[in-house]
Formats: structure tokens, C-alpha cells, sequence
């Protein structure tokens, strides 16, 4: 499945047991005002469908109970990875796996100019799909601190990771070890001097001490 099709199944699902308004119901722009201005294109009457939000968890209102979202995270992040495969990032819902700025951020990207007005309008009618809906229930955004500057390790925290032991004592080690190789040629000779004077003949039975005395 490509990733267009996917965005769409789920506009399509989530579309299908809501009714939109007529399209006749619409009132059509004035023909006299060939670019119009941006106060009178926000008065055009679009059909907006209202739906809950299927990413977040919802409240019933007779139970008092919450019931979980619609799609798992697993589904919400592939649908997030098709939408950004396929430039439909706006027409998603905001949830745990895309923000409310970035589904803006999408959406001012592809928002049509006065001279494309009626071409999206004919668009819309065509695919119904695209058309705008209106996302209820509140998104409650994780702020993660450190994340607007790339390093959410040591944000908020006194102090910043101790490391592991060998990594606390490597540069300490490293000293040691480059003071040891350097003397290591003499400290070889002297560690093969020493046995040689303790036996100077190792293959000989070793000497015994005189008038050994049993330990009973």
C-alpha cells in the first residue's frame, strides 16, 4: 500500500459515519471580486465536518470513564511516517506522535492562493477526502525539556551523568599505564636479575635449609 492510499483509507474510515453539509448549501464566491481579499475568503463557508479526535483518549460522558484511543501508537507513528512520505501531513488529527505546530506548519505550506481558490474548491468536490475537518477533544502536549536545543540528557538536572566506573578512571589508568611502559625495559632486566641470583642453576634441586625441623 503506498503511502497516499493510506492517509486516504483513514480519511475515508473516519469520514464515512459523518455527514457532511451539501455542497449546494454552500454560499458560492462573488464573481465580481476576481482576487479577494483575505477578510472576505475567511467569511467563505467551507463544509467542515466535526469528529473526535481518534488519537487521544476520550471522556464518556455517561459512564464518566475513559476510554483509550482509537489507534495504538504503533498505527499513529505509520500513519504519521505515510503522511510525510506523501506531503499530507495537514490532514491528520494531532496526537502523542505529531504536534499541533507541525500539522500548522504543514498546513501553511499548502494553503492556496487567491488565484487557486476555486481550483481547491473543485478539488474538494472531486475528493472528498481532503476536505477540512475539525478535530475535537484537547491534545495535551509532553513538554520534554531540552528538546528546542537538541539535549534532553542533562536538561533539568543538577548534575550531569557520573559515567560508569572504568570510564571514571580511564584517564587516571592511561597516566599510569604510559609512566609504567616507559621504565618497563629496566624493570624487565631487574625482574630477570632477581631470579637469576635466588637460583642460578634452576635446573638443579633447590638447596634445603640445614637441621630442618619437623612442624610436630
Amino acid at each position: 500500500m503506498s503511502a497516499l492510499q493510506a492517509v486516504k483509507r483513514f480519511r475515508i474510515r473516519e469520514l464515512g459515519a459523518t455527514a457532511l453539509p451539501s455542497p449546494a448549501l454552500v454560499k458560492p464566491t462573488p464573481k465580481t471580486k476576481l482576487y479577494p481579499s483575505s477578510a472576505s475568503s475567511s467569511r467563505d463557508k467551507v463544509p467542515v465536518a466535526s469528529i473526535e479526535n481518534p488519537f487521544i483518549p476520550r471522556l464518556n460522558p455517561k459512564t464518566g470513564r475513559w476510554a483509550p484511543p482509537k489507534y495504538s501508537l504503533r498505527q499513529q507513528a505509520l500513519l504519521v511516517k505515510k503522511a510525510r512520505e506523501s506531503g499530507t501531513l495537514a490532514l491528520l488529527p494531532p496526537g502523542p506522535k505529531i504536534s499541533v505546530v507541525e500539522i500548522a506548519a504543514a498546513g501553511k505550506a499548502i494553503v492556496p492562493g487567491p488565484s487557486d481558490l476555486e481550483k481547491s474548491q473543485a478539488q474538494n468536490a472531486a475528493a472528498p477526502w481532503t476536505r477540512p475537518i475539525e478535530w475535537t477533544g484537547e491534545v495535551k502536549e509532553k513538554k520534554v525539556l531540552g528538546a528546542e536545543v537538541g539535549n534532553r540528557l542533562y536538561a533539568g538536572k543538577k548534575r550531569m551523568f557520573k559515567g560508569h566506573k572504568w570510564q571514571r578512571i580511564a584517564e587516571k589508568r592511561e597516566k599510569r599505564r604510559a609512566l609504567l611502559m616507559r621504565s618497563m625495559p629496566k624493570r624487565i632486566k631487574e625482574f630477570k636479575q632477581y631470579y637469576k641470583r635466588r637460583r642460578p642453576h634452576p635446573l638443579k634441586p633447590p638447596r634445603t635449609a640445614k637441621n630442618a625441623k619437623l612442624p610436630f
